[in-house]
């Protein structure tokens, strides 16, 4: 099941909207087959083990091991449930159920009823943690919530000038983009910022507020990694990003969220009208949950960050700790941590805590 789990983790990133799973096929005590699902649409995990066995004689006196419960339906490929029946592998050990309403124990059923041995519950915690972005979607109906923010030695997130400029006036604002051209005013080293484009690319959306976008400019991409950008999504109450904005250029998918919808016809752009005086992280992830998002990195700023803190709708906080002091600026979120995993990454300090409540 260990080697299920490894298998699976290769498919991060790139199965949305479907589940990691790997699958191993043992016999005499030795692997003979092994696949894990790359990409949905794709086979699944099950349909690679059984089609890298060599010998296939040797399935009707097997062992397959999957780390989730094999699926039933048919859905963009035919069940898995089907193929294990049909090639006659006598015993299958599974992690863990699939919370997903078209499966949760019918496929489990199904394989008892065509005289097959089910294990169920092998590293169950483990096989769980693999698809936390998954469950937290059928079971809680939103997106998997991570917070990540870098903050200052003396806590703080981003120079005061910038936002005290902004608050004057347009024409001010105008003057100190023009000297800082909207660019980020980096706080970590290039290791800690590529880690966050890995970071990117195995979840689904990136979400950044309003003065995110007019004061840093951001790409919201991967491009000091390999794989998928995700979706952005841009918290713009009043239409004020400017047109020239990244979030605007119209090469990825990305959604606005609104108190009015102006008049546009980009194809991958998408305004979303919410109200933003009340319960906003909660209609924010229902919105989300409607456009099948299974996991969200929420970027900043402050605001946007402090918004899903209080509203406790948050799984993990990623938070970067520099090595530099900016006396004075906006101060970082407010938030209580537990389990603090600590990690050095050269001369950052990254910390991560996962969210209990």
């Amino acid at each position: 099941m260990r080697r299920c789990l490894e298998l699976a983790k290769n498919g991060l990133g790139t199965t949305y909207p479907n589940p990691l799973v790997g699958s191993v096929i043992v016999h005499n005590d030795k692997i003979i087959g092994e696949g894990w699902h790359k990409k949905s649409g794709e086979p699944h995990a099950e349909v690679n083990a059984v089609n890298s066995v060599k010998d296939k004689s040797l399935l009707k006196n097997s062992t397959i091991y999957v780390s989730l419960e094999p699926c039933s339906h048919f859905g963009k490929t035919p069940p898995c449930c089907d193929l294990i029946i049909e090639n006659e592998i006598p015993n299958v050990v599974i992690g863990t159920i699939d919370p997903y309403i078209k499966v949760a124990g019918n496929g489990i059923k199904k394989l008892m009823e065509a005289g097959k041995k089910v294990t169920v519950g092998i590293l169950e915690a483990e096989c769980n943690e693999l698809n936390k972005r998954f469950f937290t979607f059928h079971k809680k109906k939103r997106p998997y919530v991570i917070l990540k923010w870098a903050e200052s030695q003396d806590g703080f997130i981003a120079p005061l000038i910038l936002r005290k400029a902004q608050t004057r006036g347009k024409a001010e604002l105008n003057e100190v983009n023009d000297i800082k051209k909207r660019k980020p005013v980096w706080i970590t080293n290039e290791f800690s910022r590529q880690l966050v484009h890995k970071w990117r690319s195995e979840e689904q959306a990136i979400l950044v507020g309003t003065n995110t976008v007019i004061d840093d400019n951001p790409r919201l991409d991967v491009r000091d990694w390999t794989g998928n950008n995700p979706i952005r999504i841009v918290l713009d109450p009043n239409n004020r990003a400017p047109k020239d904005s990244h979030t605007l250029d119209n090469q990825v998918k990305t959604i606005i969220f609104s108190k009015s919808i102006p008049p546009r016809t980009e194809e991958n752009i998408i305004f979303e009208e919410i109200d933003f005086e009340q319960d906003l992280a909660q209609q924010i992830l229902q919105t989300l949950h409607k456009h099948q998002i299974q996991s969200v990195i929420i970027e900043g700023g402050r605001q946007t960050l402090q918004t899903f803190i209080d509203a406790n709708l948050w799984d993990e906080a990623r938070i970067f700790i520099g090595k530099s002091s900016l006396g004075l600026g906006i101060e970082a979120p407010k938030i209580t941590l537990r389990n603090i995993e600590k990690h050095s990454i050269d001369d950052d300090e990254l910390l991560i805590s996962r969210n209990h409540d």
